[in-house]
C-alpha cells in the first residue's frame, strides 16, 4: 500500500514536470499500470469548450473499436458520459459502480466492451479550474470483480493533477503562424474518407497521426467533429457546428469543423485551417490558467478597451479592473498590454 501512495506521489509530481502532452500521456499511462491493473486504456485531450476529442492514445482492442465507442459517446444515452462527469461533483465513475453491478445495464458495455472480452471500465473526466481538459478510460477483463473503490480513490485524487498537467502541455514549445490554408476532407454516410485535399493531406500530417501515415485512417479529432456533427441531425441554414480547436505537433493551432454536403449523396466535409484569435478566445486564457473574472477582464483587454471602458462595462472598481489586468499578465507572463496582445493573438 505504501509503495503504491509513493508512486501515485511520483506520479502527481511528474504532471508539473513541464512535459509536453503525447509525452505526459505516455508516461501517465506507463506508471498508472504500476498503481492500478489496466488491461487496456484510453486517454484523450479535448476542447474544453466543446468536449470534443483533439487527440487520443487507446490500447488494442479499443483502438481497433473507435467507431463504435464514438457513436456510444455522441449518439445515445449511456452511463458515465464523459460530458456528464465532467460537469459533477464527482467526475470519476466505474461502470460497475453506477450499473450496480448490472453491466447489461449498459448498451456500450453489451454491444462494444464484452465482445472485445473487456468487463468493467473506470471513467475519469480529467478538469482544472472548472474548465475540462481531457478523459481517460481504463478497462479490466471479462471477469467477475471490477474497479475497487480504492481503486477510484487512486484516479480521483490523480485527476485534477493530471488535468493541470495537459493544461500546462499546451503551453510548451512556441506556437508558430500555419504554413498553408484551409483543408478539406469529404466523408460518405459512412465516415470513410472520400477525397483530400492537399492542404488537409498538410494538416494532417502536421498533426502527426501515425493511422493517418501508415492506413489512411482519420485523427480521432477530424472524426469526432463529424460524428457529432450527424449527432445533431445536421444545422439549419445560418447556423455553424461546434468549432473544435487544436495543437499540432509542431505547435500550430488549429480549428476543426464539419459541415454537411447536399447532393445526391449523403456526405460530409470536415475542414482544417489555422485557428484565428477570434476562434482561439477564450481557450488561451484557459490554457494560462485565468480565473474566469480574469478572463472577462482580459477579453476586453484584447480587445482594445481602455481602463475606463472595462470599469464602465463590467461595472468593476477601477481597483479590481487593475487588479485582474496584473494577474492576467503574470499568468500570461508578460509586462504590459501591448505585449500580452502580441503573446496571445499576434501569431494567428
Amino acid at each position: 500500500m505504501a509503495a503504491g501512495a509513493d508512486r501515485l506521489d511520483v506520479l502527481i509530481r511528474r504532471c508539473y514536470a513541464g512535459l509536453g502532452t503525447d509525452e505526459l500521456r505516455s508516461e501517465v499511462l506507463h506508471r498508472l499500470r504500476g498503481i492500478l491493473t489496466v488491461d487496456a486504456a484510453f486517454f484523450a485531450t479535448v476542447d474544453p469548450a466543446t468536449l470534443l476529442f483533439t487527440s487520443a492514445f487507446a490500447d488494442e482492442p479499443l483502438r481497433s473499436a473507435t467507431a463504435e465507442f464514438l457513436a456510444d459517446e455522441f449518439g445515445r444515452a449511456d452511463v458515465n458520459k464523459f460530458a456528464v462527469l465532467a460537469d459533477a461533483a464527482d467526475p470519476v465513475a466505474s461502470l460497475d459502480h453506477a450499473t450496480k453491478g448490472d453491466r447489461a445495464a449498459s448498451a456500450r458495455s453489451v454491444e462494444v466492451m464484452t465482445p472485445l472480452g473487456l468487463g468493467d471500465e473506470l471513467r475519469a473526466a480529467l478538469t482544472s479550474g472548472g474548465r475540462c481538459w481531457g478523459v481517460i478510460c481504463l478497462h479490466r477483463e471479462d471477469a467477475e470483480a471490477g474497479f475497487s473503490e480504492s481503486d477510484l480513490g487512486v484516479v480521483r485524487r490523480l485527476a485534477p493533477h493530471l488535468a493541470e498537467g495537459l493544461r500546462r502541455s499546451l503551453l510548451v514549445g512556441e506556437r508558430q503562424l500555419g504554413s498553408a490554408g484551409p483543408g478539406v476532407i469529404v466523408l460518405d454516410a459512412g465516415l470513410k474518407v472520400v477525397s483530400v485535399s492537399p492542404e488537409a493531406e498538410y494538416w494532417l500530417t502536421e498533426l502527426g497521426d501515425q493511422e493517418w501515415a501508415a492506413h489512411g485512417e482519420l485523427p480521432i479529432a477530424v472524426r469526432t467533429a463529424a460524428v457529432q456533427l450527424r449527432r445533431l441531425g445536421g444545422l439549419p441554414v445560418g447556423k455553424s457546428a461546434p468549432v473544435l480547436k487544436l495543437r499540432s505537433r509542431a505547435g500550430r493551432w488549429l480549428a476543426v469543423h464539419a459541415s454537411v454536403l447536399r447532393g445526391e449523396a449523403e456526405q460530409t466535409a470536415v475542414v482544417l485551417e489555422p485557428a484565428t484569435s477570434t476562434q482561439l478566445g477564450s481557450m488561451l486564457l484557459d490554457v494560462h490558467g485565468l480565473t474566469p473574472a480574469q478572463q472577462r477582464v482580459a477579453a476586453l483587454v484584447l480587445r482594445g478597451r481602455s481602463t475606463r471602458q472595462i470599469v464602465d462595462e463590467l461595472h468593476l472598481s477601477p481597483h479590481t479592473v487593475q487588479e485582474h489586468v496584473r494577474a492576467a499578465y503574470d499568468k500570461v507572463g508578460v509586462g504590459n498590454r501591448r505585449e500580452m496582445i502580441a503573446a496571445l493573438l499576434g501569431e494567428n
